[in-house]
């Protein structure tokens, strides 16, 4: 069996990833709005982009946690 993990480190580390998600869809979304031409490609990576970083954020109003309360 596994060593349990505690629910605070969980929190910590879903905070992280949603951060990482963010500044990963934003930079993703510039550069697709800085093309003169968006290729199909750079407009399916920022969707994936974006749609992760808003499951994340679901997640995190499911476990009712904000960056606010846990740091």
């Amino acid at each position: 069996m596994g060593k349990k993990r505690k629910t605070k480190d969980v929190n910590h580390e879903l905070l992280d990833t949603i951060i990482q998600a963010e500044q990963e869809w934003k930079q993703i979304r510039s550069i697709v709005e800085q093309s003169m031409e968006p290729s199909i490609n750079g407009m399916q990576q920022e969707a994936i982009a974006r749609a992760k970083y808003l499951f994340l954020l679901r997640e995190a109003r499911l476990r009712n946690i904000s960056a606010v309360r846990v740091y």
